[in-house]
């Protein structure tokens, strides 16, 4: 039995949501994908990507495929079109089975198991994570460095020789769940807030939701905000 929430705001700043998303119990697929790229470029380009996904992984492709089939296909758009605009995407994707869970992502849209802690279980692709781990900044800095935004990975932009998609699997236990968002999100709301709202059991998960995408606005929308939450009983 899988209950989920999903929602997604564009936020207080931007004029356009950038951000998609997918959620199908039945299949067993949730998905956020954050676009960039001038004009609708942005939209177009998470539109794709989630379509490409969700097309792949239907036809019985593991994630890991499905992924790397959506920047083809990103790419291939980019080349065909007359207007050289790039654009790319984010994308963070759960897939469900009997077995467990697995988990793939290029970029830095998250996903956190939930429960007794939150845990995010993806790795930011992203500049302020690569110099943590060289050392050079204190992980306390990095929600206001001011190149916090700045990707090392996304779909449609790193070369397809060296795109690489974070890869994690692992168990289903009673009571835990999972949180895929976009970097809004994040972006307004630290942690602690976000681990309180989702262990909310007196809630459901569209509610908790809800109170996720509220709280960022609260804390000023500065970018579109997108999650999805999936517990499974």
């Amino acid at each position: 039995m899988i209950e989920f929430g999903h929602g997604t705001h564009v936020g207080l700043r931007r004029t356009r949501n950038e951000d998609t998303y997918y959620a199908d119990a039945a299949l067993g697929l949730f998905l956020v994908a954050d676009g960039m790229g001038g004009h609708l470029h942005g939209e177009v380009a998470s539109a794709l990507v989630r379509d490409s996904v969700v097309d792949l992984v239907t036809r019985g492709h593991s994630l890991a495929e499905a992924i790397r089939g959506a920047d083809e296909h990103l790419l291939a758009q980019m080349h065909e079109g007359a207007d050289v605009m790039p654009m790319g995407s984010t994308i963070v994707a759960l897939r469900l089975n009997e077995d467990g869970y697995e988990a793939a992502w290029v970029g830095d849209s998250r996903i956190y198991t939930t429960g007794r802690e939150l845990r995010q279980i993806s790795h930011d692709h992203s500049l302020v994570q690569a110099l943590v781990e060289a050392g050079q900044l204190d992980p306390a800095h990095t929600a206001r460095h001011p190149q916090r935004n700045v990707l090392t990975q996304a779909l449609g932009v790193t070369a397809a020789s060296q795109l690489h998609i974070g890869m994690a699997h692992g168990r289903v236990t009673p009571g835990v769940g999972f949180l895929l968002c976009s970097d809004g999100l994040t972006e307004d709301l630290d942690a602690a807030t976000i681990a309180r709202t989702v262990a909310r059991t007196d809630l459901a998960a569209q509610e908790c939701v809800d109170q996720l995408l509220l709280g960022a606005l609260d804390r000023g929308g500065k970018d579109n905000i997108t999650a999805i939450l999936v517990r499974s009983s």
